[in-house]
Protein backbone atom coordinates (compact mmCIF):
# COMPACT_ATOMS: atom_id res chain seq x y z
CA UNK A 1 0.00 0.00 0.00
CA UNK A 2 1.06 3.51 -0.93
CA UNK A 3 1.70 5.61 2.20
CA UNK A 4 0.00 9.02 3.35
CA UNK A 5 3.07 11.32 1.14
CA UNK A 6 2.51 9.30 -1.62
CA UNK A 7 -1.47 9.79 -1.13
CA UNK A 8 -0.98 13.23 -0.36
CA UNK A 9 0.77 13.86 -3.74
CA UNK A 10 -1.82 12.06 -5.69
CA UNK A 11 -4.79 14.09 -4.19
CA UNK A 12 -2.66 17.13 -4.49
CA UNK A 13 -1.04 16.23 -8.10
CA UNK A 14 1.90 17.17 -5.81
CA UNK A 15 4.04 14.43 -8.26
CA UNK A 16 7.29 15.99 -7.44
CA UNK A 17 9.44 12.70 -6.18
CA UNK A 18 12.88 12.30 -7.35
CA UNK A 19 14.72 9.36 -7.71
CA UNK A 20 17.69 8.76 -5.79
CA UNK A 21 20.99 7.61 -8.09
CA UNK A 22 21.67 4.72 -6.17
CA UNK A 23 18.00 3.23 -6.74
CA UNK A 24 18.31 3.84 -10.29
CA UNK A 25 21.94 2.24 -10.66
CA UNK A 26 20.62 -0.65 -8.78
CA UNK A 27 17.76 -1.32 -11.32
CA UNK A 28 19.30 -0.26 -14.59
CA UNK A 29 22.30 -2.59 -13.73
CA UNK A 30 19.99 -6.00 -13.79
CA UNK A 31 18.85 -5.25 -17.51
CA UNK A 32 22.28 -4.79 -18.51
CA UNK A 33 23.43 -7.63 -17.02
CA UNK A 34 21.09 -9.36 -18.70
CA UNK A 35 21.70 -8.42 -21.88
CA UNK A 36 24.87 -6.18 -22.13
CA UNK A 37 23.40 -4.11 -25.47
CA UNK A 38 20.60 -2.94 -24.48
CA UNK A 39 21.48 0.40 -24.85
CA UNK A 40 23.72 -0.07 -27.75
CA UNK A 41 22.95 2.40 -30.68
CA UNK A 42 19.83 3.39 -28.72
CA UNK A 43 17.99 6.80 -27.94
CA UNK A 44 16.56 7.59 -24.65
CA UNK A 45 14.46 9.61 -23.59
CA UNK A 46 13.65 11.09 -19.92
CA UNK A 47 10.09 12.60 -20.01
CA UNK A 48 8.94 14.15 -16.93
CA UNK A 49 12.22 15.04 -15.91
CA UNK A 50 14.52 17.97 -14.83
CA UNK A 51 17.21 18.05 -16.30
CA UNK A 52 19.25 20.46 -14.52
CA UNK A 53 19.82 18.02 -11.71
CA UNK A 54 17.95 14.56 -12.32
CA UNK A 55 19.60 12.00 -11.37
CA UNK A 56 18.32 9.98 -14.39
CA UNK A 57 20.03 12.23 -16.49
CA UNK A 58 23.01 12.07 -14.64
CA UNK A 59 23.00 8.29 -15.08
CA UNK A 60 22.74 7.99 -18.27
CA UNK A 61 24.98 11.33 -19.29
CA UNK A 62 27.88 9.69 -17.21
CA UNK A 63 27.70 6.47 -19.05
CA UNK A 64 27.36 7.37 -22.56
CA UNK A 65 30.08 5.68 -23.91
CA UNK A 66 30.09 3.17 -21.73
CA UNK A 67 26.59 1.72 -22.66
CA UNK A 68 27.00 3.05 -26.04
CA UNK A 69 24.31 5.36 -26.58
CA UNK A 70 23.39 6.82 -29.75
CA UNK A 71 21.18 9.60 -28.39
CA UNK A 72 19.68 11.21 -24.90
CA UNK A 73 17.53 13.12 -24.50
CA UNK A 74 15.63 15.01 -21.53
CA UNK A 75 12.93 17.30 -20.76
CA UNK A 76 11.64 19.04 -17.92
CA UNK A 77 7.69 20.82 -16.94
CA UNK A 78 7.77 24.54 -17.07
CA UNK A 79 7.73 26.04 -12.90
CA UNK A 80 4.65 27.93 -14.34
CA UNK A 81 3.06 24.72 -15.50
CA UNK A 82 3.48 23.11 -11.90
CA UNK A 83 1.39 25.68 -10.12
CA UNK A 84 4.58 25.97 -7.84
CA UNK A 85 3.39 27.50 -4.10
CA UNK A 86 6.70 29.89 -4.15
CA UNK A 87 7.83 31.51 -6.92
CA UNK A 88 10.61 29.88 -9.09
CA UNK A 89 13.72 30.87 -8.77
CA UNK A 90 16.57 30.12 -11.95
CA UNK A 91 19.15 28.56 -11.24
CA UNK A 92 22.72 29.95 -11.56
CA UNK A 93 23.40 27.32 -14.57
CA UNK A 94 20.66 28.66 -16.18
CA UNK A 95 21.10 32.04 -15.51
CA UNK A 96 24.67 32.05 -16.54
CA UNK A 97 23.97 30.14 -20.40
CA UNK A 98 24.17 32.50 -22.85
CA UNK A 99 20.55 31.52 -24.06
CA UNK A 100 19.07 32.21 -21.01
CA UNK A 101 15.51 34.38 -21.39
CA UNK A 102 13.69 35.04 -18.47
CA UNK A 103 10.20 35.61 -20.32
CA UNK A 104 10.43 31.94 -21.12
CA UNK A 105 11.94 30.67 -18.05
CA UNK A 106 8.56 29.89 -16.35
CA UNK A 107 6.05 29.20 -18.86
CA UNK A 108 8.81 26.99 -21.40
CA UNK A 109 9.98 23.33 -20.19
CA UNK A 110 13.44 22.23 -21.07
CA UNK A 111 15.10 19.79 -23.28
CA UNK A 112 18.79 18.96 -23.04
CA UNK A 113 20.37 16.81 -25.49
CA UNK A 114 23.37 14.52 -25.69
CA UNK A 115 24.90 13.17 -28.49
CA UNK A 116 28.14 14.45 -29.62
CA UNK A 117 31.49 15.60 -28.10
CA UNK A 118 31.31 19.51 -28.40
CA UNK A 119 34.25 19.93 -25.65
CA UNK A 120 36.65 18.37 -27.95
CA UNK A 121 38.28 16.06 -25.04
CA UNK A 122 37.96 12.76 -26.39
CA UNK A 123 34.50 11.20 -24.57
CA UNK A 124 30.62 12.26 -24.56
CA UNK A 125 29.38 12.79 -20.66
CA UNK A 126 27.56 15.76 -18.89
CA UNK A 127 29.91 18.05 -19.97
CA UNK A 128 28.40 17.90 -23.49
CA UNK A 129 24.82 18.29 -22.45
CA UNK A 130 23.32 21.11 -24.86
CA UNK A 131 20.61 22.33 -23.98
CA UNK A 132 17.57 25.30 -24.81
CA UNK A 133 14.02 26.07 -23.78
CA UNK A 134 11.11 23.93 -25.32
CA UNK A 135 8.43 25.26 -27.77
CA UNK A 136 5.56 24.56 -25.28
CA UNK A 137 5.66 23.76 -21.68
CA UNK A 138 7.17 20.48 -21.62
CA UNK A 139 3.61 18.18 -20.96
CA UNK A 140 4.55 14.94 -22.03
CA UNK A 141 1.17 14.79 -23.79
CA UNK A 142 1.93 17.72 -26.12
CA UNK A 143 2.52 17.30 -29.88
CA UNK A 144 5.97 18.50 -28.86
CA UNK A 145 7.14 15.48 -26.52
CA UNK A 146 5.15 12.95 -28.57
CA UNK A 147 7.57 13.68 -31.57
CA UNK A 148 10.44 13.11 -29.06
CA UNK A 149 8.90 9.83 -27.97
CA UNK A 150 8.24 8.86 -31.68
CA UNK A 151 11.96 9.31 -32.11
CA UNK A 152 13.14 7.55 -28.64
CA UNK A 153 13.43 3.56 -28.74
CA UNK A 154 13.51 3.61 -24.58
CA UNK A 155 11.71 5.68 -21.83
CA UNK A 156 13.03 5.92 -18.62
CA UNK A 157 11.28 8.25 -16.20
CA UNK A 158 9.48 8.63 -12.80
CA UNK A 159 5.88 10.06 -14.04
CA UNK A 160 3.39 12.33 -12.09
CA UNK A 161 1.68 9.59 -9.64
CA UNK A 162 -1.38 11.20 -10.64
CA UNK A 163 -1.14 10.41 -14.70
CA UNK A 164 0.36 7.20 -14.22
CA UNK A 165 -2.70 5.09 -16.32
CA UNK A 166 -2.40 8.05 -18.98
CA UNK A 167 1.33 7.91 -19.17
CA UNK A 168 0.96 4.00 -19.63
CA UNK A 169 -1.09 4.23 -22.53
CA UNK A 170 0.73 7.03 -23.99
CA UNK A 171 4.00 4.60 -23.71
CA UNK A 172 2.04 1.63 -25.20
CA UNK A 173 0.43 4.24 -28.25
CA UNK A 174 4.14 4.32 -29.53
CA UNK A 175 4.76 0.79 -28.48
CA UNK A 176 7.95 1.77 -26.80
CA UNK A 177 10.39 -0.15 -24.48
CA UNK A 178 10.12 1.65 -20.98
CA UNK A 179 11.18 1.46 -17.27
CA UNK A 180 9.26 3.27 -15.41
CA UNK A 181 8.24 4.08 -11.23
CA UNK A 182 4.94 3.95 -9.79
CA UNK A 183 2.69 2.47 -6.88
CA UNK A 184 2.13 -0.82 -6.49
CA UNK A 185 -1.46 -0.38 -6.29
CA UNK A 186 -1.25 0.55 -10.02
CA UNK A 187 -1.26 -3.28 -10.26
CA UNK A 188 -4.67 -2.78 -10.37
CA UNK A 189 -5.38 -0.16 -12.25
CA UNK A 190 -7.87 -1.18 -15.73
CA UNK A 191 -5.23 -0.40 -18.16
CA UNK A 192 -2.18 -1.99 -16.22
CA UNK A 193 -3.70 -5.43 -15.00
CA UNK A 194 -4.64 -6.57 -18.92
CA UNK A 195 -1.21 -5.93 -19.71
CA UNK A 196 1.06 -7.51 -17.16
CA UNK A 197 -1.53 -10.09 -17.33
CA UNK A 198 -0.82 -10.69 -21.03
CA UNK A 199 2.93 -10.19 -20.26
CA UNK A 200 3.43 -6.99 -21.92
CA UNK A 201 4.83 -5.12 -18.97
CA UNK A 202 5.75 -6.71 -15.45
CA UNK A 203 7.36 -5.61 -12.47
CA UNK A 204 11.01 -4.63 -12.62
CA UNK A 205 13.90 -6.11 -10.18
CA UNK A 206 15.15 -4.20 -7.78
CA UNK A 207 12.55 -2.83 -5.20
CA UNK A 208 10.00 -6.05 -3.61
CA UNK A 209 9.51 -4.91 -0.32
CA UNK A 210 10.29 -1.84 2.22
CA UNK A 211 9.83 1.64 0.95
CA UNK A 212 12.35 4.26 -0.90
CA UNK A 213 13.49 7.53 -0.25
CA UNK A 214 12.74 10.54 -2.93
CA UNK A 215 13.79 13.91 -3.01
CA UNK A 216 11.34 16.70 -2.85
CA UNK A 217 10.87 20.10 -3.53
CA UNK A 218 11.87 23.00 -1.16
CA UNK A 219 8.52 23.93 -1.07
CA UNK A 220 6.97 20.05 -0.46
CA UNK A 221 5.12 20.46 3.32
CA UNK A 222 6.32 18.02 5.38
CA UNK A 223 3.56 16.62 7.61
CA UNK A 224 4.06 13.29 7.51
CA UNK A 225 6.21 10.55 9.44
CA UNK A 226 9.81 9.47 7.31
CA UNK A 227 11.28 12.65 6.23
CA UNK A 228 14.90 14.38 6.60
CA UNK A 229 16.24 17.87 5.52
CA UNK A 230 19.96 16.94 4.20
CA UNK A 231 23.09 19.34 5.26
CA UNK A 232 22.63 21.33 2.38
CA UNK A 233 18.75 22.09 2.72
CA UNK A 234 17.59 19.37 0.59
CA UNK A 235 14.28 17.78 1.90
CA UNK A 236 13.36 13.73 1.56
CA UNK A 237 10.75 11.49 2.06
CA UNK A 238 10.26 7.65 2.21
CA UNK A 239 7.41 6.39 0.13
CA UNK A 240 5.76 2.78 0.54
CA UNK A 241 4.49 0.43 -2.35
CA UNK A 242 6.22 1.61 -4.98
CA UNK A 243 7.44 -0.19 -7.62
CA UNK A 244 9.56 -0.62 -10.73
CA UNK A 245 7.36 -1.14 -13.89
CA UNK A 246 8.84 -2.33 -17.48
CA UNK A 247 8.86 -4.23 -20.42
CA UNK A 248 12.86 -5.05 -20.27
CA UNK A 249 13.83 -8.15 -19.70
CA UNK A 250 15.44 -9.12 -16.48
CA UNK A 251 16.91 -12.29 -14.97
CA UNK A 252 14.88 -12.37 -11.89
CA UNK A 253 11.78 -12.51 -13.57
CA UNK A 254 12.66 -16.11 -15.02
CA UNK A 255 13.57 -17.74 -11.82
CA UNK A 256 10.87 -20.11 -10.47
CA UNK A 257 9.64 -19.78 -6.88
CA UNK A 258 10.58 -23.05 -5.12
CA UNK A 259 7.43 -24.08 -2.98
CA UNK A 260 6.27 -27.12 -0.92
CA UNK A 261 3.45 -29.62 -1.96
CA UNK A 262 0.31 -29.30 -0.52
CA UNK A 263 1.33 -32.34 1.96
CA UNK A 264 4.16 -30.57 2.81
CA UNK A 265 3.06 -27.32 3.92
CA UNK A 266 0.02 -28.65 5.49
CA UNK A 267 3.18 -30.19 7.77
CA UNK A 268 6.00 -27.77 7.95
CA UNK A 269 4.50 -23.96 6.80
CA UNK A 270 5.75 -20.70 8.67
CA UNK A 271 2.28 -19.62 8.22
CA UNK A 272 -0.20 -20.56 11.15
CA UNK A 273 -2.97 -20.19 9.15
CA UNK A 274 -1.58 -23.66 7.04
CA UNK A 275 0.17 -25.51 9.37
CA UNK A 276 -2.08 -28.39 11.02
CA UNK A 277 -4.75 -27.55 9.17
CA UNK A 278 -6.88 -29.26 7.00
CA UNK A 279 -6.33 -28.56 2.78
CA UNK A 280 -10.37 -27.23 3.39
CA UNK A 281 -9.28 -24.97 6.51
CA UNK A 282 -5.94 -23.83 4.96
CA UNK A 283 -6.94 -23.34 1.15
CA UNK A 284 -10.65 -22.49 1.85
CA UNK A 285 -13.13 -22.09 -1.64
CA UNK A 286 -14.24 -18.18 -2.19
CA UNK A 287 -17.75 -17.72 -1.79
CA UNK A 288 -18.17 -15.55 -4.20
CA UNK A 289 -15.14 -16.94 -7.11
CA UNK A 290 -14.42 -20.43 -8.84
CA UNK A 291 -11.14 -20.76 -6.87
CA UNK A 292 -9.22 -21.63 -3.71
CA UNK A 293 -7.62 -18.72 -1.50
CA UNK A 294 -4.09 -18.59 -1.15
CA UNK A 295 -2.84 -15.72 1.47
CA UNK A 296 0.43 -15.51 0.89
CA UNK A 297 3.31 -15.99 -2.21
CA UNK A 298 5.37 -18.83 0.01
CA UNK A 299 2.27 -20.61 0.66
CA UNK A 300 1.40 -21.90 -2.83
CA UNK A 301 1.15 -25.48 -3.31
CA UNK A 302 3.20 -27.02 -6.10
CA UNK A 303 0.93 -29.57 -6.78
CA UNK A 304 -2.84 -27.96 -7.17
CA UNK A 305 -3.31 -28.03 -10.56
CA UNK A 306 -6.37 -25.65 -10.73
CA UNK A 307 -6.72 -21.68 -9.87
CA UNK A 308 -5.62 -19.79 -7.27
CA UNK A 309 -5.94 -16.21 -5.82
CA UNK A 310 -2.73 -14.81 -4.39
CA UNK A 311 -2.06 -10.81 -3.36
CA UNK A 312 -0.86 -8.50 -5.72
CA UNK A 313 2.48 -9.12 -3.84
CA UNK A 314 3.00 -12.36 -5.76
CA UNK A 315 3.82 -10.60 -8.97
CA UNK A 316 7.30 -9.54 -7.03
CA UNK A 317 8.20 -13.17 -7.82
CA UNK A 318 6.10 -13.76 -10.93
CA UNK A 319 7.84 -16.42 -13.18
CA UNK A 320 5.90 -16.32 -16.77
CA UNK A 321 7.13 -20.23 -17.15
CA UNK A 322 5.51 -21.06 -13.76
CA UNK A 323 2.26 -19.73 -13.67
CA UNK A 324 -0.44 -18.27 -15.66
CA UNK A 325 -2.20 -15.59 -14.55
CA UNK A 326 -5.64 -15.80 -15.26
CA UNK A 327 -7.57 -12.91 -14.25
CA UNK A 328 -8.41 -10.91 -11.12
CA UNK A 329 -11.06 -9.82 -8.68
CA UNK A 330 -13.61 -7.38 -10.10
CA UNK A 331 -13.17 -4.45 -7.71
CA UNK A 332 -11.45 -2.70 -10.46
CA UNK A 333 -13.27 -3.56 -13.43
CA UNK A 334 -16.22 -5.87 -14.42
CA UNK A 335 -14.87 -9.34 -16.57
CA UNK A 336 -11.61 -9.24 -14.83
CA UNK A 337 -11.88 -12.29 -13.62
CA UNK A 338 -12.45 -13.96 -17.06
CA UNK A 339 -15.21 -16.37 -15.98
CA UNK A 340 -14.64 -17.41 -12.63
CA UNK A 341 -17.19 -14.99 -11.05
CA UNK A 342 -19.86 -17.58 -9.14
CA UNK A 343 -22.90 -16.31 -9.79
CA UNK A 344 -24.65 -19.13 -8.38
CA UNK A 345 -23.01 -17.95 -4.62
CA UNK A 346 -25.58 -15.82 -3.79
CA UNK A 347 -23.16 -12.65 -3.22
CA UNK A 348 -23.71 -10.44 -5.88
CA UNK A 349 -22.29 -7.62 -7.61
CA UNK A 350 -24.04 -4.35 -5.72
CA UNK A 351 -26.94 -2.15 -7.68
CA UNK A 352 -26.28 0.96 -8.59
CA UNK A 353 -28.72 3.52 -7.89
CA UNK A 354 -28.39 7.55 -8.91
CA UNK A 355 -30.67 9.66 -6.37
CA UNK A 356 -32.89 11.61 -8.85
CA UNK A 357 -32.79 15.04 -6.54
CA UNK A 358 -29.21 14.86 -5.47
CA UNK A 359 -27.23 13.66 -7.90
CA UNK A 360 -25.71 11.02 -4.78
CA UNK A 361 -25.07 7.40 -5.61
CA UNK A 362 -26.90 4.83 -3.36
CA UNK A 363 -26.60 1.07 -3.49
CA UNK A 364 -29.88 -0.81 -3.40
CA UNK A 365 -30.28 -2.95 -0.28
CA UNK A 366 -31.97 -5.34 -2.36
CA UNK A 367 -28.79 -6.57 -4.10
CA UNK A 368 -26.96 -7.32 -0.71
CA UNK A 369 -26.59 -11.01 0.32
CA UNK A 370 -24.29 -10.69 3.38
CA UNK A 371 -25.31 -8.32 5.97
CA UNK A 372 -23.10 -5.36 6.29
CA UNK A 373 -21.46 -5.30 3.06
CA UNK A 374 -21.87 -3.01 0.28
CA UNK A 375 -19.50 -4.26 -2.06
CA UNK A 376 -19.37 -8.04 -3.66
CA UNK A 377 -16.38 -6.99 -6.02
CA UNK A 378 -13.42 -8.78 -3.80
CA UNK A 379 -13.18 -12.02 -2.89
CA UNK A 380 -15.13 -13.50 0.23
CA UNK A 381 -14.81 -16.04 2.36
CA UNK A 382 -17.18 -17.78 4.67
CA UNK A 383 -18.82 -14.15 4.26
CA UNK A 384 -15.26 -12.37 5.22
CA UNK A 385 -13.95 -9.74 2.33
CA UNK A 386 -10.83 -10.06 1.33
CA UNK A 387 -8.48 -7.91 -0.47
CA UNK A 388 -7.46 -7.32 -4.23
CA UNK A 389 -6.69 -10.68 -5.61
CA UNK A 390 -4.55 -12.19 -9.29
CA UNK A 391 -5.85 -15.36 -10.53
CA UNK A 392 -3.00 -18.18 -11.02
CA UNK A 393 -2.51 -21.83 -12.25
CA UNK A 394 0.05 -23.67 -13.19
CA UNK A 395 1.84 -23.34 -16.78
CA UNK A 396 0.05 -26.28 -18.52
CA UNK A 397 2.32 -26.48 -20.93
CA UNK A 398 5.30 -26.87 -18.33
CA UNK A 399 4.62 -28.64 -15.37
CA UNK A 400 7.97 -29.63 -14.74
CA UNK A 401 8.32 -26.00 -13.65
CA UNK A 402 5.37 -25.17 -12.18
CA UNK A 403 5.69 -28.21 -9.69
CA UNK A 404 9.64 -27.68 -8.41
CA UNK A 405 9.62 -28.46 -4.51
CA UNK A 406 11.87 -26.83 -1.69
CA UNK A 407 14.43 -29.61 -1.00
Amino acid sequence: MANENLARAQRAKNDEFYTQYQDIERELQAYINYDPDLFRDKTVLLPCDDPEWSEFTRYFAQRFGELGLRKLISTSYAPESKRLSTPYQPTLFEQDAPQYDPDKTCVRGKIFTLSEDITHDGKIDLADLQWSYMEGDGDFRSEEVCRLRDEADIIVTNPPFSLFREFVDWIFEAGKDFLIIGNMNAITYKNIFPRIAANEMWLGFSIRSGDREFEVPKEYPITAAGWRIDENGRKFVRVKGVRWYTNLEHGRRHEPLKLMTIEDNLRYSRNKKIKGKSFEEAYPRYDNYDAIEVGSTDAIPSDYDGVMGVPISFLDKYCPEQFEIIGATESEGKGFSRGLWDSTSGVTQPVVCRERDSGSTSVSSSALRIAGHEKYDRPYVQGRRLYFRIFIRPCQSNTSVAGVNEA
